[in-house]
């Protein structure tokens, strides 16, 4: 099968971002191409059309070739979720929960079947397929155990290519000692050098690249320069490099970064808007007075939970609810904001019953019955009617218990399920289980117009585009972007491009 391997020196080199525009480059010149990543570590998470989670990082590379994300694309995602343990999802399932060691003991040989199947599965379909490496290719500790990288390369004999992000510092080093530690047979198959996040004049990289290209005997196929905003991020570790707030926005919403946050992908839209400014807090930071607080999903909600009380936080929050602010948690977040959660098998911690931050009349009950599926609904807050679409993700039920009853009424549902979210009568909490639901155009700038009337501010336009129109733009800024700063044809014949 014809592919594309994209490796990189290091994490966040620009692997998920490059295979991104490969794909939709590529699918504008009139290529089928799917997006592949064997086995990733990751807690943002996206559900497909059948049902199956895979990394949201796969699901944004599929809609850069223009095609449905399927569970193919990533069929083993690792979630961590504490005490050196993580999840494991196959083929889109849950399968256990299991340690490093564990794993690599029960569920290797499976996982390179799973992923040598859904190779063939997508090579009946498509002309060519961009794959995505993890971390580095040269970990040399972590070489006989590969799910990711150059196993797949030779498998399918790939074009490789390896980023290096020069915004690190020591890109030549990383580059070379990267060829250095690999194979011979591994080293042959790359055949082209990209220099990511580039700030400054190329004309100061050509000595290097002209040293690099005859050391190496590998081209340089470009260097692309820094974008202030790409792509999602895969993993939590993005959070501690995200811009400050911008100065002065109209309204200021604090995100409260979790020990295992999760799907913080959610609140791209938000940060998208000019008017408004986002910062994440960690549990340390002290909550101030913003407009809005956002908790987010969790992998590990009753131990996030817990750490929100050990550090202060929860009475912060509690504080500033009863100061008037306004809260709004989702999925995890909203099983937080409830009265107790239960964990009666010991799914997440010890069985038991926790206690919540109490702003919500729910209890949640975890189960091993995991809900991951994609959800339309129609809103009631803050404006009727309104379509949205979304996706769930979590093990807990959450419901109004019948002694609670009597003050029901005080609580509205959120949209015509009632099973996926409350709000109290001063539209000041908010609990949602709704992956996805700040896409919604319409429905964000109405909940924004909420906080901006409270503050007598003007409302913005609602009758807007959902936010998978701005990636679409985006999408196509990377493919010009890489077709204007890179050599493609070097390394991709006529018969692909």
């Amino acid at each position: 099968m014809k592919a594309i391997m994209v490796v990189g020196t290091t994490s966040h080199a620009g692997k998920s971002f490059l295979t991104a525009a490969l794909c939709r480059t590529l699918a504008r010149h009139g290529w089928r191409v799917a997006p592949f990543k064997g086995q990733n570590m990751a807690l943002n998470a996206y559900v497909t059309a059948t049902g199956g989670e895979i990394g949201y990082a796969q699901a944004v590379q599929a809609w850069a070739a223009g095609i449905i994300p399927r569970v193919e694309m990533n069929p083993i995602l690792l979630k961590p979720q504490g005490n050196m343990t993580s999840q494991v999802i196959m083929k889109g399932k849950a399968i256990g929960t299991v340690s490093a060691i564990e794993y690599y003991e029960n569920y290797f040989d499976l996982g390179w079947e799973v992923i040598q199947d859904s190779l063939y599965r997508l090579s009946l379909e498509f002309d060519l397929i961009i794959c995505e490496g993890a971390g580095s290719p040269a970990e040399i500790n972590l070489k006989h155990r590969d799910l990711t990288n150059m196993r797949i390369a030779k498998h399918l004999n790939a074009t490789t290519i390896l980023v290096a992000d020069i915004e690190r510092g020591g890109a030549f080093a990383h580059i070379v000692g990267t060829l250095e530690l690999l194979e011979p047979n591994e080293r042959s198959l790359i055949k082209g050098i990209v220099i990511n996040k580039f700030r400054g004049h190329k004309e100061l990289l050509t000595s290097g690249i002209e040293w690099l290209e005859k050391h190496t005997g590998i081209p340089v196929l470009g260097v692309i320069p820094w974008m202030d905003n790409t792509l999602p991020a895969e993993d939590s570790l993005d959070l501690l490099e995200r811009k400050a707030a911008q100065k002065n926005p109209d309204l200021n919403i604090s995100v409260i970064r979790l020990p295992r946050i999760s799907n913080f992908t959610d609140f791209d839209p938000l940060e998208a808007e000019s008017t408004v400014g986002i910062t994440y807090l960690s549990l340390k930071d002290s909550l101030g007075h913003p407009d809005a607080v956002i908790i987010p999903g969790s992998k590990t909600t009753i131990s996030d939970l817990m750490a929100m009380e050990k550090s202060g936080m929860a009475k912060q929050l509690q504080d500033y609810a009863a100061a008037g602010g306004t809260i709004i948690g989702i999925c995890g977040g909203f099983q937080m904001l409830g009265q107790r959660i239960i964990d009666p098998e010991g799914y997440e911690n010890e069985p038991g019953e926790y206690r919540g931050l109490g702003l919500l009349p729910v209890i949640t009950i975890l189960s091993d019955n995991k809900i991951a599926r994609q959800r339309q609904a129609f809103s009631n807050y803050p404006q009727a009617g309104l379509p949205v679409d979304g996706y769930e993700i979590h093990q807990g039920r959450t419901r109004i218990p019948q002694r609670a009853k009597e003050i029901e009424h005080k609580y509205q549902p959120i949209f015509d399920d009632s099973n996926l979210g409350l709000v109290d009568e001063s539209k000041s909490i908010w609990g949602c289980y709704l992956h996805g639901l700040f896409d919604n155009g319409p429905w964000r700038r109405s909940w924004l117009n909420h906080l901006r009337k409270q503050r007598g501010m003007s409302s913005l336009a609602t009758g807007i585009s959902n936010y998978r129109e701005e990636r679409e733009v985006t999408l196509n800024s990377l493919a010009d972007l890489i077709e204007t700063h890179l050599n493609l044809k070097s390394i991709i014949s006529d018969n692909y491009y």
